[in-house]
C-alpha cells in the first residue's frame, strides 16, 4: 500500500524534494521552509491513506487538516519572499518524488492510492495558493495605504510651511513698512508660485491615476516655452541657478494635454533647480525631427549614481541629498507624457549633470500652419496663440532665446549644445 511506502521512505523524499529546491533559483531560506511545508503535509498524507483504508466512513477523506497546513505554508512562503510558482512547486517535487521513488524500487502504486494522492495534493495546493495570494494582497495593500499616507502628509508639511511663508511676508507688506516691490514681494510670489506649481501637479496626479482621457490640443511649442520659462522664474530653488531658454522655431506643433505637458516640464525644471550646483545652469530646449518634438532638460547635478536611472521615475524614489518634496516629480512626469503617447528618457552626463528629454508626436499641420488654398493664410490659431500670460508672455515670445539668472553670478554666454 502507498500508505506503508511513504512511511518507510519518509527521509529519502524529503531529500530528493530539497535537492529539487537547490536546482531552483531560491531565497537562502528555502531549506527551512521546505523541511516545514513538505515533511508536514507528507505525514498527513500518510495519514489519509491509512484512513482510506479503514471500512469505518467516519474516516473518509477530510481535507480541512491539509488545506490548513498548506495554509499556512502559503503563509510562510509569502513572508519568505517567494513567489507563487515555487508553492507550487514544492508540492509537485514530492508527487515527482514518490513516482520516481516508486519506479526505481518496483513499488506498484494502485489507482486508488494514486487517486487520492492527486486529491489530496490538490487540496494542499489550492490551500497554499489561497493564502499566498491573500496575504501578499494584504500585504500589497497595507504598503498602498502607507505610502498614501506619506504622500498626504508629506503634501500638507509642504503647503503648511509655504503657506506660513506666505501668511508671514503678506502680514509685513500689509503693515504698510515694506514696500510692494522689495524682497518680501519676492518671498511671497514665490511661495504662492510654488504652492500652485505643488498644487497642479497633485491634480496631474489625480488625474492620472483616476484615469481621466487627455484633452488633447494643438499648441504652437515657442509659446510653451516661453510660459515655462516664466513659470519657473518663480521657483523657489531657481535663485541659486542660471536658467536658459534656447529658441524654438515657430512652425512646431504638437497635439497634447497643456495641463498634462506642463506638468510634465514643471517638474523636470523644478528637478534639476533642486539638485543642480549651486549658481550651476539649467537648460530648457524644444526642438523637433521630422516625427518628433523633443523638450530638454539639462541640469548639472555632477551625474547618475551607477545603476540609478532606471529608478529615478519610480513613485517616492529620491537620489540626492535635498531629501525635500514628495519624490513624486519624476513618476507624474513620466505618467503624464505617456498619456499623451510619448515618452520620457534620461542621458547621464558624468561629473556634469543629466539631459531629460521628453518625446512627443509632431504634429505636423498645426492650426497656425494650415493655409487657405485662395488666400494663403492661416486658417486658425493654436490653443496658445494668445490670452495667455500678459505683456510678459508676449515679450517672451519675441525673445524666447534669452537667459534668465537668479543667483549672483552673471549668465553664461553662447548657449548649451
Amino acid at each position: 500500500m502507498l500508505s506503508r511506502f511513504l512511511e518507510a521512505n519518509r527521509v529519502e523524499l524529503i531529500e530528493r524534494c530539497l535537492a529539487k529546491v537547490a536546482l531552483r533559483a531560491a531565497p537562502a531560506s528555502a531549506t527551512s521552509d521546505l523541511a516545514y511545508g513538505i515533511p508536514v503535509f507528507l505525514a498527513q498524507l500518510i495519514e489519509r491513506l491509512r484512513a482510506d483504508d479503514e471500512p469505518d466512513p467516519l474516516l473518509a477523506h477530510d481535507p480541512s487538516g491539509i488545506a490548513a497546513s498548506a495554509r499556512r505554508h502559503g503563509d510562510e512562503m509569502m513572508h519568505g519572499g517567494f513567489t507563487v510558482d515555487q508553492v507550487v512547486h514544492d508540492y509537485g517535487d514530492l508527487c515527482q518524488a514518490i513516482t520516481e521513488l516508486a519506479t526505481e524500487t518496483g513499488t506498484r502504486i494502485s489507482s486508488g492510492d494514486f487517486r487520492l494522492l492527486n486529491l489530496c495534493l490538490d487540496d494542499a495546493i489550492a490551500g497554499a495558493i489561497t493564502e499566498f495570494q491573500a496575504q501578499r494582497d494584504r500585504q500589497v495593500r497595507a504598503r498602498e495605504r502607507r505610502d498614501e499616507a506619506d504622500r498626504i502628509g508629506s503634501l500638507a508639511h509642504e503647503l503648511r510651511d509655504l503657506l506660513g511663508t506666505s501668511t508671514l511676508a503678506f502680514r509685513a507688506l500689509k503693515s504698510g513698512v515694506i514696500g510692494a516691490t522689495g524682497a518680501t514681494a519676492g518671498v511671497l510670489e514665490r511661495s504662492l508660485s510654488a504652492m500652485t506649481d505643488m498644487i497642479a501637479r497633485t491634480v496631474a496626479e489625480v488625474r492620472l491615476e483616476a484615469g481621466v482621457s487627455a484633452h488633447f490640443e494643438s499648441i504652437r511649442l515657442d509659446r510653451f516655452i516661453a510660459e515655462a520659462h516664466l513659470t519657473a522664474r518663480l521657483f523657489p530653488n531657481a535663485r541659486e541657478c542660471v536658467l536658459e531658454v534656447l529658441p524654438v522655431e515657430p512652425a512646431l506643433f504638437a497635439r497634447v494635454d497643456p495641463q498634462l505637458l506642463h506638468s510634465a516640464v514643471a517638474n523636470l525644471l523644478g528637478n534639476a533647480f533642486k539638485f543642480s550646483r549651486q549658481h550651476g545652469h539649467v537648460t530648457l530646449r524644444a526642438h523637433g525631427t521630422d516625427e518628433r518634438v523633443l523638450i530638454e532638460v539639462r541640469d548639472e547635478c555632477g551625474g547618475l549614481p551607477d545603476g540609478s536611472a532606471g529608478a529615478l521615475f519610480a513613485s517616492f524614489e529620491q537620489h540626492g541629498a535635498d531629501r525635500s518634496g514628495l519624490g513624486l516629480g519624476l513618476s507624474i512626469a513620466r505618467r503624464a507624457v505617456e498619456a499623451m503617447s510619448g515618452s520620457i528618457r534620461v542621458a547621464d552626463l558624468p561629473g556634469t549633470g543629466c539631459v531629460f528629454t521628453i518625446d512627443l508626436p509632431r504634429e505636423r499641420t498645426g492650426p497656425a500652419m494650415r493655409k487657405d488654398a485662395s488666400a494663403g493664410r492661416p486658417t486658425g490659431p493654436a490653443a496658445n496663440d494668445q490670452g495667455r500670460g500678459g505683456p510678459d508672455t508676449v515679450e517672451a515670445h519675441r525673445n524666447p532665446g534669452v537667459v534668465s539668472s537668479f543667483g549672483p553670478q552673471s549668465p553664461r554666454k553662447g548657449k548649451a549644445p
